[in-house]
């Protein structure tokens, strides 16, 4: 007869199933199974990892066995191991440089519509334009733009770039920007009526931007809706909001990167 080996576990030969761990690196997208939300890795607070999601929101989260899924798996999310500190970073989200002297202003330019316009480009990207050597200058009106570009004069590492609101189909805007066919220069836009509608409204402490009846002056419309006085005390208040590009909505930040790439790319 065929002995039995009865104190022998007989499922110690399946293999059980691993669950890996991942190094929640900042910026690794993870979701929460049981409440379904997901975001990217920002920082850890107490033994937990915070995630942000595409509408800015945060939550914590306890670093639990198998309490994640990265790209749809099961994963084990474990804190990075120590290392020299990171790097500071700018409003933008850049690598900061320390001791930064402004290096000498290009020929290229980076042209905006307004003093607000300008102003907000400079909170968040202020930094990166003086390591770029770019300057920031205001338009006064996109009205003006082809005999601006004609009076600027481009050429081979003399490019514009132009940022330009409430660039949609169907808009005056769009109208005039379809009129450029110059290959030194780059219109970028956003679809906000204006810059303030590009800053996120809780950076603003507020629920939304107001609708402002057709006719009526936007900034005049939304000042007079809040309660902010006149526009230029609108203004103080939106700009105070702004600390970094989290605070903006993403078509401005993508059209700006835009512009700098553009301007400050090698020509040959």
């Amino acid at each position: 007869m065929r002995s039995h080996d009865y104190g022998r576990d007989v499922l110690s030969g399946r293999k059980r199933r691993t669950v890996p761990e991942v190094v929640a690196e900042v910026g690794l997208v993870a979701e929460d199974p049981a409440s379904g939300f997901c975001g990217a890795v920002v920082r850890f607070e107490h033994g937990q990892v915070v995630l942000e999601d595409r509408q800015g929101r945060h939550r914590l989260f306890p670093l639990r066995p198998a309490g994640f899924l990265v790209d749809g798996q099961p994963v084990t999310l474990v804190r990075p191991a120590p290392t020299q500190a990171a790097p500071a970073r700018t409003a933008s989200g850049s690598v900061k440089v320390e001791g930064l002297r402004a290096r000498t202003a290009r020929d290229s330019r980076i042209w905006v519509e307004g003093l607000h316009d300008a102003e907000l480009v400079e909170r968040v990207w202020g930094h990166d334009l003086r390591v770029e050597g770019v300057v920031v200058e205001p338009l006064d009106g996109v009205d003006v733009l082809a005999d601006r570009i004609a009076e600027f004069g481009t050429g081979p590492g003399r490019r514009l770039g132009v940022l330009v609101d409430h660039l949609v189909a169907g808009s005056k805007e769009s109208r005039l920007v379809s009129a450029v066919r110059d290959g030194n220069v780059l219109v970028t836009g956003h679809p906000y009526v204006d810059v303030w509608q590009a800053v996120k409204p809780a950076s603003v402490g507020i629920a939304a931007w107001p609708v402002v009846p057709r006719g009526v002056p936007w900034k005049e419309g939304v000042c007079a809706a809040l309660g902010w006085g006149e526009p230029w005390e609108g203004w103080r208040r939106v700009l105070a909001g702004v600390s970094g590009f989290r605070d903006l909505e993403t078509p401005l930040i993508g059209a700006v990167e835009r512009l700098i790439d553009f301007v400050t790319e090698p020509t040959g």
